[in-house]
C-alpha cells in the first residue's frame, strides 16, 4: 500500500511541476510580446504619444504672455498641456507644461501667480517665472516650491531677450538650458510620473460641437476655438485673431479641450486673484467635435475630467484646459457657448 501511495505521489508531483514549467514558460513568452515593457511603445505622460525614447525627464512649467504685445508667442505649440487663468482684471495668462517637447525658445515669460506655482508643483515641475510681488516671491520660498526665476539669469544660455519688442514682453527661455540651472540649485532633473488616461478616437461620445467661445470679462478677451475636421484638431482665435506660432506661423493644434468653472477672489487693488484648482466643480470636455458636461476633479495633484465618479479619458495629444468662473464677471451674458455650426 505504501508503494502505490508513493507512485501517486510522484506523479501528481510530475504533473504539478509540468504544469509549473509551462505557466512559467507562457510568463516569458507574454514578457516578450508585451511592447510596454520595452523602450518602443512608451508612452509620454502628459499627451499620451508614443516614442522609442527614455522618458524620464522632469515637466517644466513655465509662465508665458497672453498680452496684446506678447502675440505671438514662441513654443506654446509643444507644450503638453496649456492652462489658462484670468490674472488682473480682463488679462489672461498661459502655463505651460513641458514634457515630451523642449523647444529652444519659449515665452515671452511673465511673472508669478499662486495658482499657477501651486498647480505646477502639484505635477512636480519646475517651475520657471520672471518676477512677482513680494508676497507672492514669499511664498514660493516658505512652501519650498522649485522654481527657476528667468529674470535673475538673463543673457546665460538658459534665457535671453530679443530686441524685436520691448521689455517685459520679449524674454524668452531654452527648456534644455533650464535644467542645467536647475541642477546648479540641487533641483531634481528626471524622474517618473504617472500618465493620464487615454482612449481611441472611436471610443468617443457626445454631442456635436464644433464651435467654443469663452467671454472672460465682457467682450475682451473672446477666446474661441474651430474644430478643423480635416485635421481632427481645435484651433485657436484670441480676440479675432487666429493663434500661430511665431516660429512656426502654423496654428495652435488641440486635441483635448477642457474648460473648468471654478471659484475666483480678487485680493488686492491691483485686481490680482486667489483661484481655486483642487476643490472640482462643473466642467465640459471637448474632443474630435464631440461635448461632453461632466465635473473635474484634482486627483493626486492632476486636474482630471470626471463623470458619475469616474476619470474620463482624452485623447492623445495636446491638451488646453481654459480656467473660468463659477460666478461670472458682471455683465457677462454668457461666459461660455459650446454649439454645433453649420459649415
Amino acid at each position: 500500500m505504501r508503494k502505490i501511495i508513493l507512485v501517486v505521489l510522484l506523479i501528481l508531483f510530475s504533473l504539478v511541476a509540468c504544469q509549473q514549467e509551462e505557466a512559467n514558460n507562457e510568463w516569458e513568452d507574454n514578457q516578450e510580446n508585451d511592447t510596454s515593457q520595452s523602450e518602443e511603445g512608451q508612452l509620454y505622460p502628459f499627451t499620451g504619444l508614443e516614442t522609442s525614447e527614455a522618458i524620464d525627464q522632469r515637466p517644466i512649467a513655465m509662465m508665458v504672455s497672453n498680452q496684446v504685445q506678447a502675440r505671438p508667442q514662441s513654443g506654446l505649440q509643444e507644450a503638453d498641456i496649456i492652462f489658462e487663468f484670468l490674472t488682473e482684471g480682463n488679462i489672461t495668462r498661459y502655463l505651460a507644461l513641458y514634457h515630451s517637447q523642449l523647444p529652444d525658445k519659449v515665452g515671452p515669460i511673465r511673472s508669478a501667480r499662486e495658482y499657477f506655482f501651486t498647480l505646477a508643483d502639484s505635477y512636480d515641475a519646475l517651475y520657471v517665472y520672471s518676477g512677482a510681488a513680494n508676497f507672492v516671491n514669499d511664498m514660493i520660498q516658505s512652501r519650498e516650491i522649485e522654481h527657476v526665476q528667468a529674470g535673475l539669469h538673463e543673457n546665460s544660455d538658459a534665457f535671453f531677450r530679443t530686441d524685436d519688442r520691448v521689455t517685459p514682453h520679449n524674454l524668452y527661455g531654452n527648456l534644455n538650458e533650464i535644467y542645467h540651472l536647475a541642477e546648479e540649485k540641487a533641483y531634481e532633473t528626471s524622474g517618473s510620473y504617472p500618465a493620464y488616461s487615454y482612449t481611441g478616437a472611436d471610443d468617443l461620445t457626445g454631442e456635436d460641437a464644433n464651435y467654443v467661445k469663452i467671454d472672460y470679462y465682457g467682450g475682451t478677451p473672446v477666446m474661441e476655438f474651430t474644430y478643423n475636421d480635416q485635421e481632427k484638431v481645435y484651433e485657436q482665435t484670441m480676440d479675432g485673431d487666429l493663434t500661430r506660432d511665431l516660429e512656426t506661423d502654423e496654428p495652435i493644434a488641440i486635441n483635448n479641450l477642457f474648460i473648468i468653472e471654478t471659484d475666483h477672489e480678487v485680493i488686492d487693488e491691483q485686481q490680482r486673484r486667489k483661484i481655486d484648482v483642487t476643490s472640482g466643480g462643473k466642467a465640459y470636455l471637448l474632443r474630435q467635435g464631440k461635448k461632453q458636461e461632466l465635473q473635474w476633479e484634482n486627483q493626486d495633484g492632476y486636474i482630471v475630467p470626471v463623470q458619475d465618479g469616474e476619470v474620463i479619458p482624452f485623447i492623445p495629444g495636446k491638451t488646453w484646459i481654459s480656467v473660468v468662473q463659477t460666478t461670472p464677471e458682471p455683465g457677462v451674458v454668457e461666459q461660455v457657448v459650446i454649439e454645433q455650426v453649420d459649415e
